[in-house]
């Protein structure tokens, strides 16, 4: 089949696709945790500084982002790499949507948690790390499954800069073939077969928190 011939080139596209994606979830986690705890447990202005970074990154284009990160950036002296420059806009969108996600599940953690930790003579960072953290990961973890799979559709913007991920090279193919069908059904199966293994992917680090894999220690204690 002609279709068969697409494949070599869709799948090196798949690969830069799967690596910005995995590379912006691994990031913007780190982000997100960072903020959504500044916003619970980090004072006025740590707080106010999470919030802005929340609002700023939630109430704009994330096009219009990675606009502006590859091409007004350098204007002032400061230029990435176009995957690089992809995997950070990706990544500050996971960080402050998935900032709130913290946030709700670190303030669901119920008042009595609270005090009976206070009279155990936890800190705030014991408390945090012992009793908030691991009840509040169990509560995060579908909808940071969701906010992965987003991310990976998300991530198809990245071929307007440039990038050879799978769209780019779809797009590619379809200008030379003309084969729109042929080529844009074997995309969306793509996408589709990444979007699958990513939520087997989550679904199992949820299932071994749920288990208390991620705190044995929490768990024994």
């Amino acid at each position: 089949m002609e279709w068969l011939s697409y494949l070599p080139a869709l799948s090196r596209g798949a690969l830069i696709t799967a690596g910005i994606t995995l590379s912006a979830i691994a990031i913007g986690a780190v982000a997100a945790f960072a903020a959504g705890i500044a916003r619970v447990e980090g004072g006025r202005v740590l707080s106010l500084v999470a919030l802005c970074y929340t609002e700023l990154f939630r109430g704009t284009s994330l096009l219009v982002q990675l606009f502006w990160f590859y091409y007004a950036l350098p204007l002032v002296g400061i230029s990435f790499e176009p995957v690089a420059t992809g995997i950070l806009v990706l990544s500050l969108h996971v960080g402050a949507y998935g900032s709130e996600i913290v946030r709700g599940a670190l303030q669901s953690v119920s008042v009595q948690q609270h005090e009976a930790a206070r009279a155990l003579n936890f800190g705030r960072a014991q408390t945090l790390i012992h009793i908030s953290l691991p009840q509040a990961l169990v509560e995060m973890m579908p909808a940071f499954g969701n906010l992965a799979i987003e991310t990976l559709k998300l991530s198809s913007l990245v071929s307007l800069i440039s990038i050879a991920d799978l769209t780019f090279r779809a797009q590619s193919i379809r200008n030379l073939t003309l084969d729109s069908a042929g080529v844009y059904s074997l995309t969306l199966v793509g996408y589709f077969a990444m979007s699958l293994v990513l939520m087997l992917i989550m679904r199992l680090i949820e299932r071994l928190i749920r288990r208390g894999a991620a705190f044995p220690r929490a768990a024994h204690s």
